[in-house]
């Protein structure tokens, strides 16, 4: 069984050992032929507290940690730019 990973954007740190990250899909309309992106958001693990809004991550899927977090994060890509 493959083992499903996403690569989103932190758009969430507020809580504690938990992210909110936001993976961009970008599809074609099937009637109108336009570019549409669709956001989905994903509540990820995180359990040193290491991610920062704007981060780039790559999130696994894992068991059911709470009602509604079943992702874990893996990795951080890229961290986002201080001003």
């Amino acid at each position: 069984m493959a083992v499903k990973e996403r690569v989103g954007v932190v758009v969430s740190d507020k809580m504690e050992k938990t992210v909110v990250v936001a993976i961009e899909s970008r599809t074609t309309h099937p009637r109108y032929g336009k570019i549409v992106v669709r956001t989905k958001r994903y509540k990820a693990h995180d359990e040193e507290n290491q991610c920062n809004v704007g981060d780039q991550v790559r999130i696994q899927e894992t068991r059911p940690m709470s009602k509604t977090k079943r992702w874990a994060v893996v990795d951080i890509l890229t961290r986002a730019v201080k001003a």
